[in-house]
């Protein structure tokens, strides 16, 4: 018998397809089988709500704004201060509810292509329906805030979507990671404690058998699941994320997330091993190993070589880790600004070699808060544009840019740049 035909049967002995749950999955089932068989039944049963198709989506489904209401039964919900809601359809009436309660809201960046957190602000003297405008994806665009690294946000509960989850409280997003990786990142930056809440807002048909061997370590888990019928309090026992797994990070997903760039340069300082997927280990240790040798060496330098170039001289030099360019050629600079007065070249030169684009030469100009990095090719410059961009040092974001004004191998100085 189909999903639909035992869904009509429901309908004809009068129970509501919102009380239908999907039968346990036979044999071994992927993530993904998973996914399929919750998207294509939310479309064949008319369940699905706009956007559609469902399918790759946090999927919105009728009864959403019904499941989002049972937000005010949680003591949790009612006693938070700050919640943070991710940005997809199915949680629009629990952005309004949050907004409704005069608690801060926080909304994911989408993708987190430019941060971490917006804090959605109101109007003064919002009404009902400016607040339900708010919770809206224009709204959220319009009535934003960014809330960056040094914010000190601190999350008193957690929103998030799901495709599918378990009563045990094992969940399943659509594919891509990001809520699992907001979560990390929150850790990492002490948003949220081992016991805050994570609630997640789902059909009931969305409510499924999850076999534990399917969840990796950095797969979120969720401790209240809140339906068009029911409240279900899961227990979980499984740990959530303690952190960025940094071995399951990729060169491409730094460069798709900026803040992880931050969070990452933070985190090393801190002593931790943050060496990424691409990585192989044994080149990792020699990379760190190297800067690390040429680090000490810099800053065992005599003050007064440091406080040149601090004090803003202009300061020139080839690094070694990076070959010569040789013979005639066009050099690609990139230049980086907003350099805040604290920063040691040192530090700009530690980034770069974490990054893998340390330039054959950098022209550092501190009295200036900018940077001139030459590169031997146009494809090495536009991956160095790319992994810096975003990134912080001492507290400022980089300006990071292919230079305005190009030269000749063997030419003057680079044009300034403002």
């Amino acid at each position: 018998m189909s999903l639909l035909e035992v869904t009509s049967l429901l309908r004809g002995a009068g129970r509501s397809p919102l009380h239908f749950r999907l039968p346990p999955p036979t044999g071994a089932s992927s993530k993904w089988d998973i996914r399929e068989k919750v998207w294509d039944h939310l479309e064949s049963t008319g369940l699905a709500e706009f956007p559609r198709p469902v399918h790759h989506r946090i999927p919105n489904f009728k009864g959403a704004s019904q499941a989002a209401t049972r937000l005010l039964a949680l003591q949790e919900f009612r006693a938070a201060r700050t919640v943070k809601i991710n940005p997809d359809a199915p949680q629009r009436n629990a952005r309004f509810l949050t907004l409704e309660a005069r608690k801060t809201l926080l909304v994911p960046t989408p993708r987190l292509r430019t941060g971490l957190f917006n804090r959605i602000v109101p109007p003064p003297g919002a009404t009902k329906e400016v607040l339900r405008i708010c919770a809206t994806s224009q709204g959220v665009k319009d009535y934003s805030v960014p809330v960056g690294l040094d914010g000190r946000a601190r999350v008193d509960l957690v929103v998030v979507g799901s495709v599918a989850v378990s009563e045990k409280g094992w969940r399943i997003g659509k594919g891509e990671g990001y809520a699992d990786m907001e979560y990390a990142m929150m850790v990492s930056m002490g948003a949220v404690q081992e016991d805050t809440p994570v609630v997640t807002i789902v059909h009931d048909c969305q409510v499924v058998d999850i076999e534990e061997e399917l969840l990796d370590d950095h797969d979120l888990t969720v401790d209240y699941i809140l339906t068009p019928t029911r409240i279900i309090k899961t227990n979980c026992k499984r740990p959530k994320p303690q952190g960025i797994i940094w071995h399951k990070v990729s060169y491409e997903m730094l460069g798709k997330i900026p803040i992880l760039k931050t969070l990452r340069s933070r985190e090393k300082q801190t002593g931790k091993d943050v060496t990424l997927q691409d990585e192989h280990p044994h080149l990792a240790n020699t990379t760190r190993a190297a800067a690390l040798n040429k680090e000490m060496a810099e800053n065992t330098q005599p003050q007064a070589a440091t406080g040149s170039a601090q004090m803003g001289q202009h300061h020139v030099e080839s690094d070694p880790l990076s070959p010569r360019l040789e013979g005639s050629g066009t050099i690609t600079t990139v230049f980086v600004g907003n350099i805040p007065p604290s920063l040691r070249v040192s530090e700009l030169k530690c980034a770069l070699r974490e990054f893998h684009v340390t330039p054959f030469r950098l022209n550092w100009q501190g009295a200036q808060h900018r940077a001139f990095l030459d590169y031997k090719d146009q494809v090495t410059a536009g991956r160095a544009v790319t992994s810096l961009k975003g990134l912080s040092l001492g507290g400022n974001t980089l300006r990071v840019e292919l230079a305005k004004s190009q030269r000749n191998k063997g030419q003057g100085e680079i044009n300034s740049q403002k």
